[in-house]
């Protein structure tokens, strides 16, 4: 059950430290997922493409993701949803190639998940329907994906400013 901290972010009764994030470190939403984790000691990691490929050159060693032996990014995509208890999936009005990959694994694996359409609702709402979601489904390891930030123009930030306040709540 939910209770108030008194500047309007309901409390799930998660800690922190009970949630530990995976992802693809893909740009857009896989990386504002690592950035805010590591800006908010969420522990992180998750796998990436051999080569540690991405749209925008290698993924920074800065992230602790696990190369995959395969250098698909389809492959990293599953191996991440199996990883995890649940997945959120982050959209900002639209799911691009390797979002709807993403959607057709949690379907096919038969894991739980909730889409996020960031343009249908604001960061506040959105953070107390995710939090309730994460708790009911008792999430320890939450998988978050969504589209690169060159299919979505703005999703990295977007992104990063709720998932910020999503782990603030989560504590």
């Amino acid at each position: 059950m939910a209770r108030d901290t008194g500047n309007g972010i309901p409390l799930y009764g998660i800690r922190r430290d009970g949630l530990r994030v995976v992802t693809g470190g893909q740009s857009g939403v896989d990386r504002a997922a690592l950035d805010a984790a590591l800006d908010g000691g969420v522990p992180c990691g998750g796998r990436c493409p051999a080569g540690r490929w991405a749209e925008d050159g290698p993924i920074s060693a800065r992230y602790p993701l696990v190369e995959t032996p395969e250098a698909d990014p389809e492959f990293r995509t599953w191996r991440n949803v199996v990883d995890g208890d649940g997945t959120l999936i982050i959209i900002h009005g639209g799911t691009d190639p390797g979002t709807r990959i993403t959607i057709a694994a949690v379907r096919d694996f038969g894991s739980t998940y909730f889409a996020l359409d960031l343009l249908k609702m604001d960061n506040a709402t959105a953070v107390a329907k995710v939090a309730a979601w994460i708790a009911q489904e008792n999430i320890r390891i939450l998988n978050i994906a969504g589209p690169r930030e060159s299919n979505a123009p703005g999703i990295y930030a977007r992104a990063f400013a709720f998932l910020t306040k999503l782990y603030a709540a989560l504590t």
